[in-house]
């Protein structure tokens, strides 16, 4: 890469931000300039980037002028109010809220799965859900071989993801239960530490939480298969980082343990951890801070012929987030797809809830 790119940070300031910087950093991101964007009670803030502090704005109407590309991460609402302003400035915005995911003139890219989507945005390109971005790495390689049919998922989503704040909260929580004293939850509804409850975002009337949908319309999106069947329970667990997922697939005709590992060791952002003898699988403890999806446990159902387990666990902050938005931008910049197909912004965008 000889061309450089300026860029903004949108949502600086968050554990998601915080993660952009590092991997912009450790991963030559070619960046001419770089803008950090937060809300007004985070702007004045210095944060540290190659040795250099840049300060920390206040996002406003003048924000995305002379951009070239926008990682965003600060949430639907933020992303809603000035997702548009930026593209319309000649920005692209790579989004990791849920604010555009199932608009149908949006790509919803994970760069392992479906990199050829990215072309045909319109200035704005999503990032999956994080549940939904650790299972199609997983998944993908195996459905190229011999199609899935049905997948069953089970995920245990750390503190992670639900901000910063969150974490501290696990911290500040475990610690009271250790004194004796009673937890507290803010950010949370509920005490986390040494606890685990279903998902808290909203329900629908089939008794699937938001969350869940996201991975059961969104795989669907990516895969570009509506036929696929997805259901998913996500619980979340005491753990300060990385999530986890049990999965049952189901192919059209069977595939053998040593097919599905022969097919995953060569698989772009898998690694398999697998130590029978000392039943050492993978565990969010060694997937933070790390790049690949961690993939192992993977077994015969004994049920069913012709499905499969596994178990993987992922860094939500940063292959659920940050990475495959850098990934994407990079992807950008080597296919020369940062310029939209049409020039300039020719929808409008509506929100459709994910």
């Amino acid at each position: 890469m000889t061309k450089t790119y300026r860029v903004a940070i949108l949502g600086a300031t968050g554990a998601v931000g915080a993660e952009l910087l590092d991997l912009l950093a450790s991963r030559n991101f070619p960046v001419a300039d770089l803008k950090l964007l937060a809300s007004s009670r985070s702007a004045g803030r210095s944060l540290q980037f190659q040795g250099e502090k840049i300060e920390v704005e206040s996002v406003n109407d003048r924000s995305f002028s002379n951009i070239d590309i926008v990682l965003a991460s600060a949430g639907g609402s933020i992303s809603k109010a000035w997702a548009a302003k930026a593209v319309a400035d000649g920005a692209v915005v790579i989004d990791n809220s849920s604010a555009f995911r199932m608009e149908p003139h949006v790509p919803l890219v994970v760069p392992e799965v479906n990199p050829q989507a990215a072309a045909s945005h319109q200035g704005i390109i999503a990032n999956p859900n994080c549940t939904t971005i650790l299972m199609s790495v997983a998944v993908w390689p195996l459905h190229q071989v011999k199609r899935v049919q049905r997948i069953v998922v089970a995920t245990y989503q750390s503190a992670s993801g639900a901000g910063a704040r969150a974490m501290e909260e696990v911290k500040i929580q475990a610690q009271a239960i250790l004194n004796g004293e009673t937890p507290t939850a803010e950010i949370l509804p509920y005490p986390l530490a040494f606890n685990l409850f279903p998902h808290n975002s909203p329900l629908n009337e089939l008794g699937y939480c938001e969350e869940e949908m996201k991975m059961v319309n969104e795989t669907r999106k990516i895969f570009n298969d509506q036929s696929i069947r997805v259901t998913a329970t996500c619980v979340r667990v005491p753990v300060l980082r990385a999530h986890s997922e049990a999965i049952n697939l189901e192919f059209e005709t069977p595939m053998s343990v040593q097919e599905a590992k022969e097919i995953l060791n060569k698989a772009p952002g898998v690694q398999i951890v697998e130590d029978w003898k000392a039943n050492h699988f993978p565990m969010p403890i060694e997937a933070t801070g790390r790049d690949p999806v961690l993939v192992g446990r993977i077994r015969q159902d004994i049920s069913h012929s012709h499905s499969l387990e596994l178990w993987l666990c992922g860094d939500q902050i940063r292959k659920g987030a940050a990475l495959n938005a850098v990934q994407i931008a990079e992807l950008l910049i080597e296919k020369d797809w940062l310029q939209p197909p049409t020039s300039g912004y020719q929808q409008p965008v509506t929100i459709v809830k994910s």
